[in-house]
């Protein structure tokens, strides 16, 4: 059967290698698929990762780094289940992500080992253990939750699936384990089933399983199924069968029954099993996959065989539903996922006509919905119609395939029939039967409704509608209109008929709801029509209406000024202006015109309101000079003047200001320019000055930054108003700084007589001109000064202001500022008087007035200047009587006693208040010792300096500086750049400091000397101070400093200091003496302070003499001495003596240095001397080690023995690494030996070479690096025998195989290498390295024995490692054999072909050449066959034929002028109708002349160039041969030239032939008239019944009476009058049955008309009452209890029928 009539399609939707998946990873354990959306795959190298692959876009994978032992993708979403096992335990580690998110869902490690899992759910993992099988919901935090426990007969068996029904109450386990023993190769099945509710299992034999869910009649409840494939052998009898049970049976409810069917395997499947079953629920089939690629195809309620067919060539692993085809996935091991679906188109015909089973192919269209079985049920329904089961074929059309039966002809077969007394009508039945099924269609919703309408019981409508039972369309909206407007109106809106529905909103007034349906609809109504007709009855609806217009998208359907114009026609003023102001809200040019209408309207008849829409100012287009005049009319002169555009009009309008807000005109003005704005204010004060005065004022404050301060200014100016240009100017006033404005407005104040204003401005001000005020104030001689006084004390005037104020004879006023205003000026005004000549006891008392108040500093400065200051003597005498502490008052005081020279002495030394430098200042010219008395007492440091220098009174300058003990003072006094330093320092040797007794100045002064650098000044100074019996001379300080100094300053001095002092710090002053290189002091000061450790230290380390270090030592006889010695020693390289030292000090703590020097300097036997000495004194590993060391050293291997048998500390270890290390073997081998230390002492003995002693202690040691290290020692030493012994302890070792391997073969032990790994082959630890790493050895140096090797090992070999050592060493026999074990077929036919001469074997190629993946290899093997084996080419050809492509071959051959050398392959695969193969034998055939065989291909092969070959042969020597050409050509549609063949060759029943055929009356005819032309009246007699029915009556009896034939034409004459004459007769008979049958059908049009009326009086029996409220309706499908009796009809009750449950009223 041809794929596309098959009743599966198989389709390959993707091959996982070309997504780039790794063929080694194509298995149960690394794929999976968990639903028709997801491939899931787990790769391991060439690194961990997870591949998912989306089905939607299978060729874009989405691959993670993941490292897992398994990995599902969720049924449903891009959630991803991974399973790891946690290392060193049997526990896994469960995780869930969500892929998208890049989130944890959840995780868990079980606590035993999971061997399968699956998604059972989209939200629940199914886990099965050894033991038991557990839930795991990804949902929240639950654990997973074990639900059985595995059944006995699944003790170890693979589990390969695990399944749930949809309600999760059933489970089902399968696992498969080795056949028995009687057949092996027949894998068993077994199967455990359990009930969640009754918490137990069933074992079962089977090897697949699933659950199904299938509805049975009679019961309302879909029933359980469990479908399942077993094959079981039993005394050597196969058994497969496949079982359909139904689980958890209701009681009391019809159910399904059990059914089974045999499984059919054909003879080479005969180990075949199932792997997987998969059900269809969209087509009720069961799909049984097999292992090899077999599919069985069941029908699920009767079992019945449907298909059997293999689907794929490669073992099948995996499978999954396809639920959304009703079809199923299946992953084979090559890597194809294929889709198998149902061929919708063919299945029906399938089963009808293949398996002649028409009831399952109606049961199968019905459940499908397929197509082919139209026939079948439209005979089941004239059979079951025509035995009265109405019932029964009530249901076969409610369930026909496509609908086929829902029909009008149907409803009006079951109107017609007649109905029985006390039953149900037929029609009613139908109509009930459709109703449980589903959905009616059109015409059915209209004739049911039209019965229901009929009996007024539209509450049943109302309820299938609500059921979504009825196709609505306009006919049943229009039936139901007339009972129910709104129902009806639900049917139209469904029916999506339009105009009714528009027409229905209007008639219910819902005119809003009209635009939104016809929006939704995309309708068009007549909108003007609409708004007319709500105009008449809702003037605010239509208004309402129109702007739900106005909203529309695409604009309003009707034009606005049209709408506008319906209002106006009937004076709706308001609605109109409603209308308008909404819809021209978006304030558009385009609406100017309707702009200016609706103010135009609204100024006639309603100026406030046209004044309110201006006032909102959403208008800007409209004409506005139109409405400015409007406006004017109407009174509205602010909006007239907003509207005006031209000054005179503005003018004219604005004079009117008794009409005018003045708010609004000076809003108005706001709109100006400002030139029109002055010109019009300019108008308004010539018209009325004093009564628009304010608002000019106003409008100039508004307004004044548009119309500048100036012009404003300019223009109260120019009316003198100097009234408004104060209350002008008084408003910018606070926010102007421009000093013009500032004094204007001064001005206008004092000449408006607003002397406060100018008070307050003069005060607070700070932007008027000073001096112009000033000048101003002055002039104006006002009565008040105090706005004078304001500016002068503001501005610096004080002398002004007082010059003023006294030649105006104002004293008052100079009393009253000096007192009140600023006393802080008097100073000032003081001055000012004296300069007047003012009297100067008006000054005194203006002084004395004022007292404390005044500031002393600038009058007496002021005073002073003046040479005045006497008198302020009085004023001063009186604040100090008063108690005044003020610095100013006592420096003033100072003054005039040091110039009355009225004892000046006294007054500088007891008066605590005066400023020293003021005063001191003062002294300075008039008497310096003065100067220098105030300085002192003040501190003032600088200046008594340099008036002491400039003086030359260095004795008190030396005094003071000794007395202020002041670093700072020293440091200048002593700088260099002082000139006077010398003289200073002279005064304070010699003064100073003798007649200093206090310690603190003695050390500050030095101190001094020290910081200033100064040592031999300070020399001088200590010696006079310590050494020549001074209060000083025993201070210790200073005896250390005058050391010190001289070690730095005069370093002879310092020996002679050493000797004559006795108080000073030796080792301090010891160290400085070093560290300035005095060593022989530093020794003395040393020795004379018995500080032994340092002098030796000095001794040692700066004079650098160890004999005097040693003599010193010997004297002193102390250890640390001795130490100190001895260190020296060492660093000298004495290391002997340097011991001997240490051995008299008895100091252990230099050991660590001490071993370092012996062992440089190999004096190991004084080193047992001291290390037995500090071996005596102190625990450490090292010493005890390095004593052993220093033994092996001196050779004393005896005392090396005795030490370690007695207690001691040392890391024998390390000692013994460290022997080794330097070649101390013998005593390395005590060492090891002692502490059981094989792996080194095996190494020791190899370096002693004693090679058996190392073998037995490698053998101990039992370590890889030890075996190694014996071997190559061995195998260098050429003791092969046991380096073999080592080595066979090192291959086991799969890292360390290798690196011997080299070993050996880089000493060129080949043969000992070969002899290892072949001894290694039977160790029980032997693995797939030493197997490999023998056949590279083989490969390398024994060949002969290769090929034997790998046939006997080759599933134990590393193959791609022995392919490279084959290539390598190009043993191309072997490397082919290695490639085809290895799957690498391309590989394999490539080498074959490339070294044929030793690879190449006939049958292993034609098994390698089938099997490759590269198509090109086909062909490079056409190749290579037809250079090196022409014999055998068709021999693999053959093989390729189902792989090739046979024109490329061909092609090849004919250019290789071979063409006849495959002719046996051509022949082979003509079958396949290929145009090259065809054309090519079709030469052949000609050149061998085989006409029998070419007019066979021609026939059947019809694919080549038809008329090339025709042209070819037509003028061929054979007589056939151009019988096929005509042949030819007929076929082709060439007729002429067929005949015109035919007839040259006189084949003359051939021209007849393809007359008849070419069907072209012409060509018969001229046919006719050619015989007649050769008299060949036989053949013309065959041609009238050859060619009857092309050739004309007429003609054939003209040509034969002309011709003289007429004998030979009267068969033709005969037949056809009796063909003419039967035509007659059938259409007589035609016409008579088309009368009887218009006499029938008028019958029966009576007869229905009287059924109607029947149907008339029992309409109310029709349609049960609907159930009651709270009463249940019966369920679907069960029987209906009876009806009670309808209230006022007096009829019994209905009985029950199959109508569905009806909803109460």
């Amino acid at each position: 059967m041809a794929a596309a009539n098959a009743p599966i399609l198989m389709r390959e939707a993707l091959t996982l290698p070309s997504i780039g998946i790794n063929s080694q990873f194509i298995t149960f354990t690394h794929v999976t698929m968990e639903s028709d959306k997801y491939i899931c795959v787990r790769e391991t190298s060439p690194q961990n990762s997870v591949v998912i692959v989306d089905m939607s876009t299978p060729m874009q994978p989405l691959r993670r780094p993941i490292t897992a032992d398994s990995a599902l993708m969720n049924p449903n979403t891009r959630i991803l289940a991974l399973k790891a096992q946690i290392p060193g335990t049997t526990q896994d580690h469960l995780q869930v992500f969500n892929i998208e998110a890049k989130t944890k869902i959840k995780s868990y490690q079980m606590p035993e080992q999971v061997v399968f899992w699956k998604w059972i759910t989209p939200k629940m993992l199914g886990l099965v253990t050894q033991t038991s099988v557990y839930h795991w919901s990804i949902e929240g935090e639950s654990e997973p939750t074990k639900m059985f426990d595995r059944a006995a007969n699944l003790t170890n068996n693979q589990i390969i699936n695990y399944r749930c029904d949809p309600s999760e109450k059933w489970l089902v386990l399968i696992g498969i384990a080795p056949g028995a023993a009687e057949r092996p190769q027949l894998v068993k099945g077994n199967m455990q089933l359990f009930s969640v509710d009754q918490q137990r299992s069933q074992a079962l034999e089977a090897h697949a399983a699933s659950f199904a869910s299938f509805k049975v009649v009679g019961n309302e409840n879909p029933s359980i199924l469990i479908c399942f494939a077993s094959k079981t052998t039993n005394a050597g009898q196969i058994t497969s069968k496949l079982h359909v049970i139904e689980l958890g049976a209701q009681p009391g409810k019809s159910g399904f029954s059990k059914k089974q069917a045999d499984l059919f395997f054909p003879p080479d499947f005969q180990d075949d099993f199932p792997v997987a079953m998969q059900i269809s629920q969209k087509y009720g089939l069961i799909y049984v996959i097999t292992k090899l690629g077999l599919l069985f195809v069941y029908d699920l309620e009767t079992a019945t065989a449907v298909y059997r067919n293999r689907i794929s060539p490669d073992p099948i692993f995996l499978t999954t539903e396809a639920s959304n085809v009703g079809g199923f996935y299946a992953v084979n091991r090559r890597g194809q996922v294929l889709l198998a679906t149902v061929n919708e188109s063919t299945i029906v015909p399938f089963v009808s006509g293949q398996l002649n089973n028409l009831e399952l192919a109606v049961n199968l269209a019905k459940r499908g919905n397929l197509p082919g079985a139209e026939n079948l049920v439209v005979q089941r329904f004239q059979e079951l119609f025509s035995q009265t089961k109405y019932k029964e074929a009530a249901e076969l059309a409610a369930e026909s395939p496509q609908g086929i039966l829902r029909t009008p002809e149907t409803v009006a077969k079951f109107q017609s029939v007649p109905v029985q007394a006390g039953q149900t009508p037929p029609l009613l039945q139908y109509f009930g039967t459709l109703l449980t099924k589903g959905k009616l269609n059109a015409f059915e919703s209209i004739e049911l409704s039209r019965l229901v309408v009929n009996q007024n019981k539209k509450n049943l409508l109302e309820n299938w509608l609500a059921e979504d039972k009825l196709e609505c369309s306009e006919e049943l909206g229009d039936l139901v209109k007339t009972v129910d407007n709104d129902l009806a109106l639900k049917i139209y809106i469904k029916a999506r008929a339009t105009p009714k529905v528009v027409a229905a909103f209007a008639e219910r007034r819902e005119f809003d709801k009209i635009l939104i349906y016809s929006k939704q609809v995309g309708y068009t109504p007549d909108y003007l029509f609409l708004l007319q007709t709500i105009l008449r009855s809702d003037p605010q609806g239509a208004v309402n209406f129109a702007l739900m217009m106005s909203q529309m998208e695409g604009g309003c359907p009707v034009d606005y000024n049209t709408i506008t114009d319906l209002f106006l026609q009937r004076n709706m003023i308001r609605e109109a202006t409603a209308f308008l102001l909404d819809v021209l809200k978006p304030n558009l040019p385009e609406h100017a015109f309707l702009q200016t209408k609706v103010l135009e309207i609204n100024l006639v008849t309603y100026p406030n309101v046209a004044d309110a829409i201006l006032a909102n100012g959403m208008f800007s287009h409209y004409d506005r000079p139109r409405i400015a005049q409007l406006c004017e009319k109407a009174g509205l002169y602010v909006r007239a003047l907003q509207h005006y555009s031209e000054l005179p009009d503005i003018k004219r309008v604005i004079v009117n200001t008794h009409a005018i807000e003045p708010q609004a005109l000076v809003e108005f003005f706001g709109t100006l320019s400002r030139e029109w704005a002055l010109e019009c204010m300019k108008d308004l004060l010539l018209v009325n000055l004093r009564g628009n005065l304010q608002i000019i004022v106003q409008t100039a404050k508004e307004y004044s930054e548009q119309l500048g301060v100036d012009a404003c200014i300019k223009l109260f100016e120019q009316f003198k108003s100097y009234e408004g240009l104060y209350f002008f100017l008084g408003s910018s006033l606070s926010s102007s700084e421009d000093p013009d404005i500032h004094f204007k407005y001064i001005e206008a104040a004092a000449k408006t007589g607003q002397l406060k204003e100018v008070e307050r401005v003069t005060r607070e001000s700070n932007f008027y001109d000073p001096e112009k005020t000033k000048n101003f104030l002055m002039e104006a001689k006002l009565p008040d000064a105090r706005p004078l006084i304001n500016v002068c004390d503001r501005f610096g005037f004080v002398p002004d202001l007082t010059h003023y104020l006294y030649t105006s004879n104002m004293l008052r006023y100079i009393e009253g500022y000096v007192q009140k205003v600023n006393p802080g000026n008097a100073p000032l005004v003081v001055g000012q008087l004296l300069d007047d000549e003012c009297p100067e006891d008006f000054i005194k008392g203006l002084i004395l007035s004022v007292r404390s108040l005044l500031p002393v500093e600038p009058l007496v400065a002021e005073c002073e200047k003046r040479n005045r200051l006497r008198l302020l003597t009085q004023f001063l005498e009186h604040l100090v009587s008063e108690g005044s502490q003020d610095v100013h008052v006592h420096n003033a005081l100072g003054k005039i006693i040091i110039d009355s020279n009225n004892n000046p002495e006294h007054f500088l030394t007891t008066n605590p208040y005066y400023d020293s430098r003021v005063v001191g200042k003062y002294c300075e010219k008039r008497d310096p010792t003065l100067a220098v008395v105030a300085y002192r007492r003040g501190q003032c440091d600088e200046e008594l300096i340099n008036v002491t220098n400039k003086n030359s009174l260095f004795k008190l300058q030396a005094r003071y500086v000794v007395e202020r003990m002041d670093g700072d003072l020293w440091d200048k006094v002593l700088q260099p750049e002082n000139e006077y330093r010398r003289q200073l320092i002279d005064q304070v040797v010699s003064t100073a400091l003798p007649e200093s007794k206090s310690p603190e100045q003695v050390s500050a002064a030095v101190k001094a000397f020290m910081t200033a650098d100064l040592p031999h000044e300070l020399i001088e100074l200590l010696e006079k101070i310590v050494l020549q019996n001074s209060a000083f001379s025993g201070n210790f300080n200073l005896q250390n400093l005058l050391i010190l100094t001289a070690i730095k300053a005069d370093p002879p001095r310092v020996m002679d200091y050493i000797n004559r002092l006795d108080n000073f710090d030796g080792p301090a002053v010891g160290e400085v003496a070093v560290e300035a290189q005095l060593y022989e002091e530093a020794f003395a000061i040393f020795k004379k302070f018995n500080l032994n450790v340092q002098a030796v230290n000095v001794l040692l380390d700066n004079i650098r003499s160890i004999e005097r270090a040693v003599e010193f030592a010997f004297r002193v006889e102390e250890d640390a001495v001795w130490s100190q010695v001895a260190k020296a020693q060492l660093r000298e390289g004495l290391v002997s003596d340097a011991i001997e030292s240490f051995i008299r000090a008895d100091d252990e703590t230099q050991f660590h240095d001490v071993i370092r020097a012996a062992e440089d300097s190999n004096v190991y036997h004084d080193l047992v001397k001291y290390l037995l000495m500090v071996r005596g004194k102190v625990k450490e590993p090292k010493v005890d080690g390095e004593l052993i060391f220093a033994y092996a050293k001196i050779d004393r291997l005896g005392e090396i023995e005795e030490f370690i048998l007695m207690p001691n500390v040392a890391n024998l270890q390390n000692v013994g690494d460290r022997l080794f290390d330097d070649a101390l073997y013998e005593a390395a081998k005590i060492i090891f030996a002692f502490i059981s230390n094989w792996a080194k002492l095996a190494c020791t003995l190899v370096k002693l070479k004693q090679f058996q002693g190392a073998v037995d202690a490698a053998r101990k040691a039992n370590s890889s690096k030890t075996w190694k290290e014996v071997c190559f020692a061995c195998v260098d030493a050429e003791e092969f025998r046991l380096a073999q012994i080592c080595g066979l302890n090192i291959i086991i070792q799969v890292d360390d195989l290798e690196e011997v391997s080299e070993y050996y073969q880089n000493r060129g032990c080949f043969n000992e290498l070969i002899s290892l790994m072949e001894s290694g082959l039977g160790l029980e630890r032997a693995h797939m390295g030493i197997f490999t790493e023998l056949g590279v050895l083989y490969a390398r140096y024994r060949p002969d024995k290769l090929m034997e090797h790998i046939k006997l090992f080759s599933t134990r070999l590393n193959i791609p490692k022995l392919i490279r050592a084959c290539d390598e060493q190009q043993h191309w026999k072997e490397l082919t054999y290695l490639y085809i074990q290895y799957d690498e077929f391309d590989n394999a036919a490539t080498t074959i072909m490339n070294h044929s001469p030793d690879a190449w074997e006939h049958m292993q190629f034609k098994d390698v050449i089938v099997k490759v993946a590269n198509v090109e290899l086909y062909y490079k093997a056409v190749h290579f066959y037809l250079q090196e084996h022409p014999d055998l080419i068709n021999d693999v050809l053959h093989v390729l034929a189902l792989r090739v492509d046979h024109t490329r071959v061909v092609d090849i051959m004919r250019k290789a002028g071979y063409l006849h050398l495959v002719k046996p392959y051509m022949v082979a695969v003509q079958s396949n109708n290929v145009a090259a193969v065809n054309e090519a034998l079709n030469e052949i055939y000609v050149e061998e002349e085989d006409y029998d065989r070419l007019r066979e291909s021609v026939d059947l092969h019809d694919n080549f160039d038809q008329i090339g070959l025709a042209q070819k042969i037509e003028k061929h020597e054979l007589l056939e041969m151009r019988r096929i050409a005509a042949y030819i050509y007929k076929k082709a549609g060439r007729w002429k030239q067929s005949i015109a063949l035919s007839k040259k060759d006189n084949l003359y029943k051939d021209a007849m032939e393809t007359c008849s055929q070419s069907g072209d009356r012409e060509l018969s005819e001229e046919l006719l008239v050619y015989f007649i032309e050769q008299g060949k009246k036989e053949c013309f007699a065959s041609c009238l019944f050859i060619c009857y029915d092309l050739i004309r009556p007429d003609v054939a009896l003209e040509l034969a009476w002309m011709n003289n034939m007429i004998d030979f034409a009267f068969p033709y004459l005969l037949q056809f009058i009796r063909e003419y004459t039967s035509k007659v007769d059938e259409l007589i008979k035609d016409k008579i049955e088309a009368q009887i049958e218009v006499k029938a059908k008028e019958k029966e049009d009576k007869e229905m008309v009287a059924q109607q009326n029947m149907y008339a009086q029992l309409l109310p029996l029709a349609l049960p009452a609907p159930p009651m409220p709270g009463m249940g309706g019966p369920s679907m499908g069960g029987p209906f209890p009876p009806q009670p009796p309808m209230p006022g009809m007096g009829m019994p009750p209905m009985p029950p029928f199959g109508m569905p449950p009806m909803g109460s009223y």
